[in-house]
């Protein structure tokens, strides 16, 4: 808890109604979609930039690191003050200040939920691009953290794609503006550094975002395989041909198993995968383009393929993608949700690899994911009461990862290193490239003041697996990925 002479201070910037610091009130700030636990000083909700810059101000004053914090929906434990201090709420930073639709732009802040802004820009014929599973609830301030993707980041790009320009508050707090209203600025792309950082960089207080006009139409596909191997070829077939779906996701027989038991969706739960593929653009040619990728599900193997023209039936074919994280509750009462990235053509393998460690190690493993990229996330469903199960499942995950690795991939692709995956950063880079990264934050003097803990091993090297505790969850009906 704050003392209280930190407390009146605090107050005297932002306001009584908006610095909490009774324990009952900072248990809520202790976490975010993850299970992991941190608790703050204090938490402060501001309205501006200035009111940001003064709380900065006070915290470097007193040595009191901040973490920025948006609706808390982050999958690897970014928003958990490790080392106490100041949790820096921005959900009331939640304008749109600015729509020019003429120059497809709008100026936002960053506690507005990306759904909304697309709601918002539809009597403009516009939208906002980027669109995590979690759309409906996330901010785009934590979107510009951690780089989301989405679903439909297929073709138009993760969020870096899609920010113009940031207003940001320093480790000193000093407000500037990294980038502006165009796209091709010169000197240091900081406003590049700035998104994926994680919020261990500067705080974000204004964001400029790239506006794309609504699509004239829209055509869903469900291709049905009996066997994964066919559609993940199917994948690279789709994109070696030279097509770019906006969406191109994968389920398979475990999570459709479950999808249609909550959900009833219409998945078929004998089919051993399928894949929902979406086309966009100009009324003729996505007919044509739905119509090919259609043929090369069929001639890989696909033993059905639907297709959706009216929103309603689009809909009806992504019910149960937007359900199956809450349907795998059916399985198990908590999950281990991993987020790795695989080259397309490695999908095979890769997930045979991920079957057999389930095999292995006894668990069900559901796979739901961002087929077009590559993005895996394998779901490892277990019961946490039960002695060992989450030592187990954890075991089970790292083995995953790796596996990830050793194909050419990644550790992420959209959820971010945070407190899960900072020990594996050694698995990808070299002592001399993560010195070369913690420079940057030395240059940004925000070293240990801005969201401290997260992206960067420990100084032992050692695998630390209780920070993969960040992404074990209890499933429910609003679980997302």
């Amino acid at each position: 808890m704050a003392d209280r002479k930190l407390v009146r201070e605090l107050q005297a910037i932002v306001g009584r109604d908006a610095v909490l610091h009774a324990p009952e009130d900072l248990l809520v700030y202790e976490y975010d979609a993850t299970i992991e636990r941190g608790l703050p000083e204090a938490v402060v909700l501001p309205t501006s930039a200035e009111q940001v810059s003064q709380v900065v101000k006070l915290a470097r004053r007193r040595g009191l690191p901040v973490v920025a914090r948006g609706a808390g929906t982050g999958l690897s434990g970014g928003a958990i003050p490790t080392a106490g201090g100041i949790t820096l709420v921005t959900t009331r930073m939640k304008r749109i200040l600015e729509v020019d639709a003429e120059n497809r732009l709008a100026v936002v802040e960053p506690g507005l939920v990306n759904l909304d802004l697309s709601a918002a820009l539809s009597r403009f014929g516009l939208y906002y691009a980027p669109d995590p599973s979690s759309q409906k609830v996330c901010t785009l301030g934590g979107n510009v953290a951690e780089n989301a993707g989405g679903p439909h980041c297929l073709a138009y790009g993760v969020t870096t794609n899609h920010v113009l320009g940031l207003e940001v508050v320093l480790a000193d707090g000093q407000i500037a503006w990294l980038g502006g209203r165009t796209a091709d600025r010169p000197g240091y792309d900081l406003r590049s550094l700035v998104i994926g950082s994680e919020g261990t960089l500067a705080i974000v207080t204004k964001i400029i975002v790239r506006l794309l006009p609504l699509p004239e139409a829209t055509i869903t596909l469900l291709a049905i395989f009996n066997e994964m191997e066919q559609a993940s070829q199917a994948v690279s077939a789709i994109i070696g041909k030279g097509m770019l779906p906006a969406a191109l996701e994968m389920l398979d027989k475990v999570t459709m198993g479950a999808v249609e038991e909550a959900v009833h969706a219409g998945y078929p739960p004998d089919a051993a995968a399928v894949l929902l593929i979406e086309v966009e653009g100009w009324q003729d040619s996505v007919g044509e383009q739905a119509e090919a990728i259609r043929a090369i599900c069929e001639n890989l193997g696909a033993r059905e393929v639907r297709i959706g023209f009216t929103p309603e039936d689009r809909e009806a074919l992504w019910a149960g993608r937007k359900g199956a994280l809450g349907a795998l509750g059916r399985l198990a009462p908590s999950y281990y949700i991993l987020d790795g990235t695989v080259p397309r053509t490695k999908l095979p393998q890769v997930l045979r690899g991920v079957y057999e460690i389930g095999e292995r190690y006894g668990f069900p493993i559901a796979n739901v994911f961002h087929a077009g990229d590559g993005n895996l996330h394998p779901n490892i469903a277990f019961d946490e009461s039960q002695p060992g199960e989450a030592e187990k499942a954890l075991e089970a995950g790292t083995e995953i990862m790796r596996l990830c690795v050793d194909a050419g991939g990644t550790i992420t692709g959209e959820h971010g290193v945070g407190m899960e995956k900072r020990d594996f950063m050694r698995w990808i880079f070299s002592d001399d490239d993560l010195e070369a990264m913690k420079r940057i934050q030395v240059a940004f003097a925000s070293e240990q003041r801005f969201n401290p803990g997260k992206i960067f091993p420990a100084a032992s090297g050692g695998e630390t697996t209780s920070r993969q505790r960040a992404v074990i969850h209890p499933l429910g009906p609003d679980a997302y990925v």
